[in-house]
């Protein structure tokens, strides 16, 4: 068992009447690191989180926080503080009040208290909001009293699960950039859960991509996205997803490979020079570019993406080229292996 990072999960399982939670997670977490757990609901990312926590007891292996062995400790005794989906303020107290009440409990003094406060409010932008109520703020301005609740709390280890998912897009946008700039600042280890890979890729430092209680990838953004590890990753990771192609409608790999592409590495090509021809099965103007969704036998999710205004009518035929080095490689069973 390695015990080198700050956090360190060695082969934890959990099941709940013979139900599969998570098995065999293996992790190293490096101190002051920002580490995203990925995947889609059911997958396992929030019970390892509370897991961590002590919110679960493990079936099967160690955790260890700070070099102690946790596994069997209550979450007390764990040094940790969490950010929850929920907020979890109390809406008959003031942001100040909600903020210290964790330090009240545990009887910190009175002087501390205060500079604690006072430095938690200024870090999270909520100064000259002490005396209101949470039915007074904003989504938020309630998350960041949440954050701040976080930061008085002194601890090297912040949790945090899905704390976003409540928030419309811009605000999410914002707080994300507060969530990452905090964590920057103080220097603290954040395990970070979500469904949302935008967060995940531009928060994370390392992220934890799960599906059905096992996991799938570990990496930093670049290494999943350019480097999947299987179909699965490939098609979670990116939007537009990676397209998958069946090894014989390209040609120069085993008929049984699947061939995996990224929509930046597909270009329009003359008609009849390229080296598929494809149905436009769709076109959306994004903005900056234009998607364009392809049909041809054989694949899933090809597309290709033009830049600015330029849309191309739906069941127009068009033909598209590529490189053989943008050509990702999985074996029959999704699994990635290098070009041949």
């Amino acid at each position: 068992m390695t015990d080198k990072g700050f956090v360190v999960l060695d082969n934890v399982a959990k099941r709940w009447k013979g139900q599969l939670g998570v098995e065999n997670i293996t992790l190293d977490i490096e101190e002051g690191s920002f580490v995203a757990l990925l995947g889609p609901s059911g997958c396992g990312k929030s019970t390892t989180l509370r897991l961590i926590a002590g919110l679960e007891a493990a079936d099967e292996g160690h955790i260890i926080i700070d070099g102690k062995d946790v596994t069997h400790a209550p979450s007390a005794d764990r040094n940790l503080s969490m950010v929850f989906q929920s907020y979890a303020l109390f809406p008959h107290l003031s942001v100040a009040e909600n903020v210290v009440f964790g330090m009240k409990v545990r009887r910190v003094s009175k002087a501390e208290r205060a500079e604690r406060l006072a430095r938690a409010l200024k870090i999270t932008g909520l100064e000259g909001l002490e005396a209101r109520k949470p039915g007074e703020l904003s989504g938020g301005q309630r998350q960041r009293v949440a954050l701040a609740r976080a930061i008085v709390a002194g601890k090297r280890l912040c949790l945090m699960d899905e704390p976003l998912s409540n928030l419309d897009a811009k605000l999410r946008a914002s707080v994300r950039k507060d969530i990452k700039r905090l964590q920057r600042d103080l220097g603290i280890t954040v395990i970070y859960v979500t469904h949302d890979q935008t967060e995940a890729m531009s928060m994370a430092d390392k992220v934890v991509l799960m599906k059905s209680g096992h996991i799938q990838q570990v990496g930093s953004p670049a290494d999943l996205y350019d480097r999947p590890a299987n179909t699965f990753v490939a098609e979670f990771i990116g939007a537009p997803p990676m397209a998958l192609i069946e090894a014989p409608v390209i040609g120069g790999a085993a008929s049984s490979d699947i061939l995996g592409l990224r929509a930046e590495h597909v270009r329009l090509a003359e008609p009849g020079a390229g080296r598929l021809t494809c149905t436009v099965a769709e076109s959306e103007f994004l903005g900056a570019e234009t998607l364009i969704s392809l049909s041809h036998p054989g694949t899933t999710g090809l597309c290709v993406l033009q830049p600015g205004l330029a849309p191309v009518e739906v069941g127009t035929e068009v033909s598209v080229t590529f490189d053989d080095r943008d050509i990702h490689v999985f074996d029959s069973e999704g699994r990635r292996r290098e070009a041949v």
